[in-house]
């Protein structure tokens, strides 16, 4: 397996691994046609869950292999991953304040366009937006293969972060698809919505490959910028999102938090 990833030329082994991370998304999204609602302790601890696999593979799987790239092209290590991180975060709030889309963690709350936008279709702008910096992620990690001094490593560090995307993006699908069907939308459109959350991820990480295999000198940049995208995600949307419920709910999201974070760092520092 590490050997067919290695042939393969990094657009194309982000395409693979994005690919996956959707399929897990419509996994989860596919919860919808078996349960019409979900305990909301289950729910927390599933956004909690996602959470912790997010904030792990921020570190193992980009910060970590930023500073040693940086270190390697003679930068300023701490500098540069700081530029890159600070400049993810603020890409995500840019979007966040000026596109249209609602707020997962204040559902009634509409930020830049009209309200007279349809609420589906923010509903899916604003999945699909949160879901950018997962595709830059993997595509980010496989860009860095052929740049790296063991591609076998790095490869494995790539698959490694695909892998805990995808594990999280299971509970997303769901967490998306199930609440809708307790609403009253229909199994196939709550599914239709739960799913579409993954399409922009494969776009994403294409992109996110082919801009670091042009630009080698910006890869630590790169990777420094998806793990502060991803961390916005986190802080923005999933833990409000875990947390709203009532109290005696609420511990469940940090046990998925602690979960995550656990198996997401086994999975890094086994592989990579």
């Amino acid at each position: 397996m590490i050997e067919f990833f290695i042939g393969l030329q990094p657009w194309q082994q982000a395409l693979l691994g994005t690919l996956f991370t959707y399929f897990m998304t419509a996994l989860g999204a596919a919860l919808v046609f078996f349960f019409k609602e979900i305990k909301k302790e289950v729910l927390n601890y599933m956004l909690g869950f996602a959470s912790g696999v997010m904030i792990a593979a921020s570190f193992w799987s980009l910060l970590d292999p930023a500073i040693a790239r940086a270190e390697e092209n003679g930068d300023i290590a701490w500098l540069a991953v700081a530029i890159g991180f600070a400049f993810g975060g603020l890409f995500l709030y840019g979007a966040d304040r000026l596109l249209p889309h609602i707020d997962g963690a204040r559902k009634s709350t509409k930020k830049g366009f009209p309200d007279y936008l349809k609420k589906t279709f923010l509903l899916v702008f604003s999945i699909t937006l949160h879901n950018i910096p997962e595709g830059l992620a993997v595509g980010v990690a496989f860009g860095a293969v052929n740049q790296a001094a063991d591609p076998r490593l790095a490869v494995l560090a790539a698959i490694s972060v695909t892998l805990g995307i995808g594990i999280q993006n299971f509970p997303e699908g769901a967490a998306v698809s199930i609440p809708m069907r307790q609403a009253g939308t229909s199994r196939t459109k709550a599914f239709f919505y739960g799913q579409a959350s993954g399409f922009v991820e494969p776009i994403a990480g294409v992109l996110g490959a082919l801009l670091v295999s042009a630009m080698t000198q910006i890869l630590p940049y790169a990777l420094a910028f998806a793990a502060g995208a991803m961390i916005y995600v986190v802080v923005e949307e999933l833990i409000p999102e875990a947390q709203q419920s009532h109290k005696e709910h609420s511990h469940m999201a940090v046990f998925g938090v602690m979960t995550g974070f656990v198996i997401m760092m086994i999975l890094d520092v086994a592989l990579g």
